[in-house]
């Protein structure tokens, strides 16, 4: 199914979750938060909140800058 991810279209399992998702999609970092449909889904739910077609997801890692 198609969701978006960060603004740009991206392919995943019907089944996917937002774990999963993270997993692809975090580039390494291990301080990430998300937004399903802008509402913040924490840490905690991620492996029990499933995606949907259509769902628009924001994986936001922090960054370090002066």
């Amino acid at each position: 199914m198609q969701v978006t991810v960060n603004g740009a279209a991206a392919e995943v399992a019907d089944d996917a979750t937002v774990a999963e998702l993270v997993a692809a999609h975090s580039t390494g970092h291990d301080r990430v938060a998300v937004a399903l449909n802008g509402d913040v889904v924490p840490r905690t739910g991620w492996a029990q909140t499933p995606l949907t077609a259509g769902d628009s997801v924001e994986v936001l890692a922090p960054t370090a800058g002066g």
